[in-house]
C-alpha cells in the first residue's frame, strides 16, 4: 500500500492557525481506511518555512505526496509542490481542492511539477489515485475527476466526477494527526460571541456541501454542481462554473444522526467545548429539509448529552459550563424566530450572516436573494433568540456607488453597530472572476500567477471590480464608513461628481448593467425540495 504525505499548506498568513484543514483530513482517514499509510504535515499549524518542510518531504521515501487547499494558498502551494519535486524525484505529486478546480489548466501549467489534479470531489477520486498507483497503471487520464499529462506534456482532463451521494458513508476527519493541543486548541476562541471567546478546546464540522443560491462572489469548490464540463472553439473539453444566465444546483448534506454522532465522537475523544458549522449555508438545507434538519439536529444534540449547562439550567455562560457550544451560518430571508429559538436551545451561540450591503440595487444584482428589510429583521430575530448575529458585508461591488455607501452607514445607526467591511474580491472560479477577468488581469500586466499570488481574505484589496472607485477611493471610503462621517463622504461625492462630470442630483455612478444573456439551460437541482428564493 502507498506512503502517502499530505502538506497542508499556509492560509490567511496575517492570522493565527484556527481551523484544522477538513478536505486534508477527511481524506486521511479516507486513505487510512483504504490501508494505506498516512502522515501530515501541517505547514499552516507550525509556520516553520520551506526548511521544516523540506525535512518532512525527506523523512521517509513517500510514494505520493498530496497538497490542496483554496485560491489564497497558491502561493505556498507552488513553494511546496517545487520542494516535492526536488526532493521526492519519484514521488507522485497530487494536487486538489479550489485552488486546482477553479483553474484547472491554468494551474497545472503554472505548476509543472503537479503530476496529477483531483478537479472537484477528492473523496472517491484520490482513494482510486492510490490503487492505480498501487497497481503499478499511471493511466490517470482514465480516473474521472482528474487532469494529468500526456507523454508528450500535453494536458488530458479526464470525465466529470460525479457527487457522491451518500455521505454518511464517510468516515469522521482524522482530527488526531493534527496539532491539536500544540496549536488548534490554542488558539480555539472565536470573536463571534461570548460562548466562542471562553473556548478552549473548539473543533469544526462539516454539515452540508453547497448552497442554493447564486451570489455573484461566491465560488463553491465543484462540490455543488456548480461545475461543468464544455468544449471550448479549439476542441478541448474545459471546466466552467457560474456565468450569467448559467447556473446549476445539487445541494447535500448528511443526515442529523451522522452529524450528533460525529460532534459526540469529537466531544468524548478530545473534549471539545465548541463545534463551528463550515457549511455555506445552514438554512438552505433546513429549508430544503420541509424545516426538518436543523430542528432534528438540535433535538438530538440535547438528547446526546451535547447542550450546554449554562443553556439547560438557565444562567450565564462561564468557564464552568458543560457541553458543547456551536455556530454556523444563516440566511437574512431562510430562517425563522422557531428555528433560531430551537437552535439556540441547543446551544448555537452565534450565526454569520452574509448580509452583504443594505443597497437594494446591490443585493438585486448580487443575486443574493434577499433586501434591506430581511437583513433588518433576521438581525433582530436572531437577538431575539439569544443568538449572536454576526454580520458580514463588502464594499467594492461592481455597481457601488455613494448611495449604497449611504445605505449601508443608515443601516448601521439603526442597528447600532458598525461592521467593517471586506472588498470585493473576484476568486477563480467565481461569476465575478468569469465577468471580469480581463479586466482583473490587465491591472496584473496580463499575468494570473501575480494576481493569484495577490489574493488574500478580501481584508485587502485584490483586482478592482468597481465601475465607479478605484483601489485609492475604496482605502478612503470604508475608513471614512467606519467612522460613520457622513460630512466628508458628502464633500469627497462633489469632488468626484465634478471629476466625472456627473451633475448633482443625478445619479452618482458609472455601472451600467451588462446586455441581457441569453439564458442557456438552468438547472437548480435541490435535494428534495426546492427553494423559491
Amino acid at each position: 500500500m502507498a506512503k502517502v504525505l499530505f502538506i497542508n499548506p499556509v492560509v490567511r498568513a496575517e492570522d493565527v492557525p484556527r481551523h484544522v484543514p477538513y478536505g486534508i483530513a477527511m481524506l486521511a482517514a479516507i486513505s487510512i481506511r483504504a490501508g494505506h499509510q498516512v502522515q501530515i504535515y501541517d505547514e499552516n499549524a507550525w509556520r516553520r518555512g520551506d526548511q521544516v518542510t523540506a525535512q518532512a518531504l525527506t523523512a521517509d521515501a513517500w510514494d505520493v505526496v498530496a497538497v490542496g487547499g483554496i485560491s489564497t494558498t497558491y502561493g505556498s502551494i507552488k513553494s511546496i509542490v517545487l520542494l516535492a519535486r526536488s526532493l521526492c524525484p519519484h514521488a507522485l505529486i497530487v494536487l486538489g481542492g479550489g485552488v486546482l478546480t477553479s483553474l484547472p489548466h491554468d494551474i497545472m501549467r503554472l505548476l509543472p511539477a503537479v503530476d496529477v489534479g483531483v478537479v472537484g470531489e477528492a473523496y472517491v477520486t484520490f482513494p482510486e489515485i492510490l490503487t492505480m498507483f498501487d497497481s503499478g497503471a499511471r493511466a490517470w487520464n482514465n480516473i474521472a475527476g482528474t487532469i494529468s499529462r500526456a507523454a508528450d506534456g500535453a494536458l488530458m482532463l479526464s470525465p466529470k466526477r460525479p457527487l457522491l451521494r451518500d455521505l454518511d458513508s464517510l468516515p469522521y476527519p482524522a482530527w488526531e494527526l493534527f496539532p491539536l493541543d500544540e496549536v488548534y486548541f490554542k488558539n480555539s476562541e472565536m470573536l463571534f460571541s461570548v460562548e466562542g471567546m471562553l473556548s478552549r478546546r473548539r473543533l469544526d464540522i462539516n454539515a452540508s456541501y453547497g448552497c442554493s443560491l447564486i451570489c455573484r462572489f461566491c465560488y463553491h469548490l465543484g462540490i455543488s454542481g456548480d461545475m461543468r464540463y464544455e468544449t471550448d472553439a479549439q476542441g478541448e473539453t474545459r471546466v466552467a462554473f457560474d456565468e450569467p444566465g448559467n447556473y446549476s444546483r445539487d445541494i447535500r448534506y448528511h443526515s442529523p444522526q451522522y452529524v450528533v454522532e460525529m460532534a459526540r465522537y469529537a466531544y468524548e475523544r478530545f473534549d471539545v467545548d465548541y463545534i463551528a458549522f463550515l457549511d455555506e449555508n445552514l438554512m438552505t438545507m433546513d429549508a430544503a429539509s420541509k424545516r426538518t434538519w436543523l430542528a432534528e439536529i438540535c433535538r438530538l444534540w440535547i438528547a446526546a448529552g451535547l447542550q450546554p449547562t449554562c443553556v439547560r439550567d438557565g444562567i450565564e455562560h462561564d468557564a464552568n459550563c458543560r457541553g458543547v457550544h456551536w455556530d454556523g451560518t444563516s440566511h437574512a430571508t431562510l430562517c425563522n424566530p422557531e428555528i433560531l429559538k430551537t437552535m439556540r436551545q441547543a446551544g448555537c451561540a452565534s450565526l454569520v450572516y452574509g448580509y452583504e450591503s443594505f443597497s437594494s440595487q446591490i443585493l438585486k444584482r448580487m443575486g443574493k436573494g434577499t433586501t434591506p428589510a430581511h437583513n433588518l429583521r433576521s438581525f433582530f430575530w436572531t437577538l431575539e433568540a439569544g443568538i449572536r448575529p454576526v454580520p458580514n458585508q463588502i464594499i467594492g461591488f461592481p455597481s457601488e456607488d455613494f448611495a449604497s455607501i449611504y445605505d449601508n452607514i443608515r443601516a448601521w445607526e439603526q442597528l447600532g453597530i458598525v461592521v467593517k467591511p471586506f472588498y470585493a474580491t473576484a476568486y477563480p472560479g467565481s461569476e465575478w472572476f468569469t465577468t471580469y477577468r480581463t479586466h482583473i488581469l490587465a491591472q496584473y500586466g496580463g499575468d494570473l500567477e501575480r494576481y493569484l499570488l495577490d489574493l488574500g481574505d478580501a481584508t485587502k484589496i485584490s483586482g478592482v471590480i468597481s465601475h465607479n472607485f478605484n483601489a485609492v477611493e475604496l482605502l478612503g471610503l470604508r475608513e471614512l464608513m467606519l467612522n460613520l462621517d457622513w460630512t466628508r463622504i458628502h464633500e469627497y461625492e462633489e469632488l468626484w461628481r465634478r471629476h466625472h462630470n456627473i451633475a448633482a442630483g443625478a445619479p452618482a455612478t458609472l455601472y451600467r448593467d451588462p446586455p441581457p444573456v441569453k439564458a442557456k439551460v438552468k438547472t437548480i437541482e435541490l435535494r428534495r425540495l426546492p427553494l423559491g428564493s
